[in-house]
């Protein structure tokens, strides 16, 4: 009896395995197809003039990533096409070394959010750097993921600090991207003390990225970016600084630039002051 039921385990056993297999098999096989498909679409102009415009040369930002040359709405009609229905296919996809191919996963897993939330936003964080790792896809998804995910989270506001004071440039960004789901629902808090943290960032997209979310804010209570510019555009970067005023009236434009052009002034000549200082200390030594 005790060896009849150890043989009905033994193939209960086996028979699950076989399972498993099978199931690994077929997703690989879609996974497989999904990424023929795309290749198929390729185009070397296309993915060459991408290869450029998102610094994939040494020391840039896409350093090292592939490009096999499709344009945007050519992807979205093919993740229409292959309606991807669980998460675990869309992660593989996100580990592809071609652009187009993550950036497809991307958009599975927001379609994929609504149904699997928790699945989609811890797979989706557990990506940020590697697969989540250029600010197309990070635009196109975070907001509906990150920023969906967070905005009635307990946790959110130490989850975004913690995105945002990150030493990698794509936390950085998703943090910022997130706050736009917060921004729609007319809630200013975390876009207004992210953009404050990161005033003093040295990478041009997250001045972009921060620019950008106070326009927003902008569109929806102008009195609010009024003060958080009334009380940063002398220290904003530029580009951040741009990005926020261009909706406002020309005047004010005018005005807020003129506050940053004094600052940039005034940095200038203590600069030069400080050049010439060296330059008399040194020629007092010799």
């Amino acid at each position: 009896m005790r060896r009849l039921r150890l043989c009905l385990i033994f193939k209960h056993l086996m028979h699950t395995n076989k399972q498993i297999r099978m199931k690994t098999i077929k997703k690989s096989s879609v996974v497989d197809q999904i990424v023929s498909d795309l290749q198929a679409q390729g185009n070397v102009s296309i993915a060459e003039h991408s290869a450029k415009f998102f610094r994939t040369e040494k020391g840039g930002y896409g350093e090292g990533d592939r490009f096999l040359g499709i344009r945007v709405p050519n992807i979205r009609a093919t993740a229409k096409k292959w309606n991807i229905q669980d998460v675990a296919t869309a992660e593989q996809l996100l580990n592809s070394e071609y652009h187009e191919v993550r950036f497809l996963a991307s958009i599975a897993l927001l379609q994929l959010y609504p149904k699997h939330k928790n699945d989609v936003y811890h797979t989706y964080m557990s990506h940020i750097g590697r697969g989540i790792n250029n600010w197309d896809i990070i635009d196109t998804s975070t907001p509906h993921i990150v920023g969906k995910h967070l905005l009635d989270h307990r946790n959110a506001k130490r989850i975004l600090n913690e995105l945002a004071t990150s030493s990698n440039l794509w936390h950085r960004r998703v943090a910022v991207l997130a706050t736009f789901t917060f921004i729609r629902a007319h809630n200013f808090e975390h876009t207004l003390r992210l953009s404050e943290m990161l005033l003093n960032d040295s990478h041009d997209l997250i001045h972009k990225a921060t620019g950008w979310m106070l326009r927003e804010v902008g569109k929806r209570d102008v009195s609010v970016l009024n003060s958080f510019l009334d009380r940063h555009a002398a220290i904003m970067p530029r580009t951040m600084l741009r990005y926020a005023i261009e909706k406002l009236s020309l005047s004010s434009r005018t005005s807020y630039l003129a506050v940053a052009n004094v600052k940039k002034r005034k940095k200038m000549k203590e600069e030069e002051n400080s050049n010439n200082a060296k330059k008399r200390r040194k020629k007092k030594n010799e």
